[in-house]
């Protein structure tokens, strides 16, 4: 199918340009040029490349509003997420993800990276399918208009040398060989999907044991797949890592071979001088988190070094405390700021090529995050007439005014899903409502 699109603004390689046609073919882009809009739908406001969370847990939506109360830290914070994993089964997954992907989709998200971990029945068995709850996601994301990487997650372990307990019992397959298998199948159920990337992921140096690391860094080379982890989310990680394996988390990670050009370091909190240069030599990503990393207390990541040393940043909204990618974007400046003490650490339009280019080549799918022939045709229009970027103009009006709630229209892939604000699905706030209702 045919489609054109007169923008008022849009965000180009070469800059904001106005008055700007997009011509689509399919799920692509054919064209990009200036012109008068003639018989094209117009879009309003700012048009910028969809947006990639390349960080998502899911489920952890349900913790919003929940996990603010009282006082604690990641560790306080983790064990009401294991109340909540124990409740899922796969259909209840799939109305929460099907309203959370939505919720995503509001913002002006295009691409999700869902790091996935929760696979299997409450007492540790697989389901008939052994991958139900992966499919759950995957179907959610469609469902919603959404591109996914299921980065499906080796969990093997409760701890730095200490066995599973809980809802973790959910997490394992016991050994990554195992873990490898059930993968495998689920990459070949989605093999020709070009809107489906099935990548992987070690958790952190807590959950895996390094001699099984390498069986997960073998899948994702066989498979030209993504790669992704926490490393250094938490000092007391550190500091186990060292008392057992005499290394850093990143040194321990890069020795069994899962840094690399597929890789992301998700979070990387808590990194040393040689951390740093190990993740820019490796030609790795880093994905941060800002607003998670600030709600659960973890502290400021290193990211403007980081970056310094030629490693990408990309974002991700985790634990979905916001969903709201013009807030992480901003608070990785705002974040440096405060750390720093001067101001100006990153223009507006690397903070976006961070939320949109890197995000979804991080998450496998390179060919997205611009407005250029032969990309993903993901269009994300924003106001620039609402209370908060009114009288403002260019890009910074986007990264550093704008909020979620100025999206108003969202074509991703081809398809018009957001349109006026509204999600073609309906009312998503009673989506996440009714899909949240049941556990709590």
């Amino acid at each position: 199918m045919s489609l054109t699109y007169w923008c008022e603004q849009a965000w180009l390689p070469t800059g904001v340009t106005p008055g700007v046609l997009v011509e689509i073919e399919g799920s692509r882009i054919t064209r990009v040029g200036q012109g008068e809009p003639g018989g094209a739908e117009r879009l309003t406001g700012l048009t910028i490349p969809g947006l990639a969370n390349a960080h998502s847990h899911a489920f952890h939506r349900a913790l919003r509003g929940t996990g603010q109360e009282g006082q604690g830290d990641f560790w306080s914070w983790r064990d009401g997420m294991y109340d909540v994993a124990a409740k899922l089964d796969p259909d209840g997954y799939l109305r929460l993800a099907r309203a959370v992907y939505a919720e995503m989709a509001l913002a002006g998200v295009t691409c999700v990276g869902e790091f996935h971990y929760l696979h299997h029945g409450p007492d540790g068995r697989p389901y008939e399918d052994a991958n139900a709850m992966g499919h759950a996601l995957i179907t959610a994301a469609l469902d919603a208009g959404l591109r996914i990487a299921l980065l499906d997650t080796c969990y093997l372990s409760g701890g730095v040398g200490a066995g599973l307990s809980g809802p973790q019992r959910r997490f394992s397959d016991a050994n990554a060989d195992r873990w490898a298998a059930r993968t495998e199948d689920l990459a070949a159920a989605y093999e020709g999907r070009p809107e489906v990337e099935i990548g992987a992921a070690i958790h952190s140096v807590r959950a895996v044991p390094p001699d099984q690391m390498p069986v997960v860094a073998e899948f994702s080379a066989r498979q030209a797949a993504p790669l992704h982890m926490h490393v250094s989310e938490q000092r007391a990680e550190n500091a186990a890592c060292a008392e057992m394996y005499a290394a850093t988390p990143m040194q321990v990670l890069h020795e069994r071979g899962a840094l690399g050009p597929r890789s992301t370091a998700v979070h990387a909190t808590h990194l040393t001088d040689a951390d740093v240069e190990l993740l820019g030599q490796s030609g790795a990503y880093m994905c941060m988190c800002p607003t998670t990393e600030r709600d659960l207390a973890d502290g400021i990541g290193p990211a403007s070094t980081v970056a310094g040393r030629g490693t990408q940043i990309t974002l991700g909204s985790d634990s979905h405390a916001v969903i709201d990618l013009f807030e992480e974007a901003r608070a990785l400046e705002l974040n440096e700021r405060l750390a720093s003490e001067r101001r100006g650490h990153w223009r507006a339009a690397d903070l976006l090529t961070a939320a949109a280019g890197a995000g979804h080549a991080s998450l496998g799918f390179p060919e997205a995050g611009l407005l250029v022939p032969g990309a993903w045709a993901d269009l994300v229009s924003v106001r620039m007439d609402s209370v908060r970027t009114a009288g403002a103009t260019g890009l910074e009006a986007v990264v550093f005014a704008a909020t979620a709630a100025d999206v108003h229209s969202v074509v991703s892939g081809g398809r018009r899903v957001v349109a006026e604000g509204r999600h073609r699905l309906g009312d998503v706030g009673s989506m996440l409502a009714e899909a949240m209702g049941s556990l709590r």
